[in-house]
């Protein structure tokens, strides 16, 4: 994404000619008490804001008034300051549960319907993004919400995990949230409690399950920081990862589904044999019903809000 000061498209509002400090900018603090209009949104106050039929988290900088209109400065999270605009009260939304499981719910329809054929969740480093003017035909987002087509393996996730993948996504890169860490549960925890409902179910723990989860611990631990971070989630990285301590006992189940849209292309790159493939997408099948069965325990239903500062405007700048 390129960011330009020249781009004028990123200070003006979206359909007005609008010149804030003008002379006509006090029509909203002329009159009689009675006539004065009361702006919805104050400065300083975090917002939803909507920017090419998507939602994005943002504060108001400043707040203007122009024939009778309110129009609001606003910085997106998590964004350079050179993509901050004005828009008008149409843009905006108060920040709160209920409108963010609106914009959820609607991501969410939209994404059952078009999960099939979209490009990998992490995208590869040598791929290359057309670049355009500001964001007309792109989300805020460099990272989009979408599923791979797993043609390397037949490893299949149920469709209530690519919805946890769909709201983990637009949690993180359009609300500006991260998940808390370290979490409880975390991997290992997940790992154990495989194991423990593994032996009571079969009577014993068969080689194979001990192996898988060993595995999926180990390709976690060496993924994690590698390919299943978005930008934005690597300075927490940096910050909680510390003495030794390994990614597993850190992240929870948010981040270890992740793997397992990378898993195909890296079980490919391991070159298994034909026999043990199949075996081993059985044994991953089977956690990954294990995982949705036990969706309410090891996933978050929402996450914390970033703080808002000086640094996080430069994270997703190109």
């Amino acid at each position: 994404m390129e960011s330009s000061n020249s781009d004028s498209s990123a200070t003006i509002p979206d359909s007005s000619t609008f010149e804030p400090g003008s002379d006509s900018d006090s029509d909203c603090e002329t009159g009689t008490d009675e006539e004065n209009l009361v702006s919805p949104y104050e400065e300083g106050e975090k917002v939803l804001a909507s920017h090419s039929q998507d939602i994005y988290l943002a504060k108001v900088i400043k707040v203007e008034c122009h024939a009778k209109e309110w129009h609001y400065y606003v910085h997106y999270h998590g964004w350079n300051k050179n993509w901050d605009e004005w828009v008008g009260e149409d843009r905006l939304m108060k920040h709160t549960e209920e409108n963010e499981l609106k914009f959820l719910n609607r991501k969410q329809y939209l994404a059952r319907n078009s999960i099939a054929g979209h490009e990998s969740l992490i995208k590869p480093k040598n791929s290359k993004v057309a670049r355009g003017r500001k964001r007309k035909n792109n989300s805020l987002s460099k990272e989009k919400c979408v599923l791979p087509l797993e043609k390397n393996a037949n490893l299949q996730i149920p469709p209530m995990l690519k919805k946890q993948l769909v709201d983990d996504c637009e949690f993180i890169t359009h609300l500006g949230k991260l998940v808390k860490l370290p979490r409880t549960p975390n991997v290992d925890d997940v790992m154990k409690k495989y194991l423990d409902y593994r032996l009571k179910k079969d009577g014993l723990i068969s080689e194979a399950v001990g192996e898988i989860t060993k595995g999926l611990s180990c390709y976690f631990n060496t993924a994690l920081p590698v390919m299943l971070l978005y930008k934005c989630e690597r300075a927490q990285y940096a910050d909680v990862i510390k003495d030794d301590a390994s990614p597993s006992s850190v992240y929870g189940a948010e981040h270890l589904l992740r793997l397992f849209v990378k898993l195909p292309e890296l079980l490919v790159s391991a070159n298994i044999e034909d026999a043990t493939v199949m075996e081993l997408q059985q044994q991953l099948v089977n956690f990954l019903k294990f995982l949705q069965k036990n969706q309410s325990v090891f996933f978050l239903s929402t996450y914390h809000v970033l703080e808002d500062t000086e640094t996080s405007t430069n994270r997703r700048d190109d």
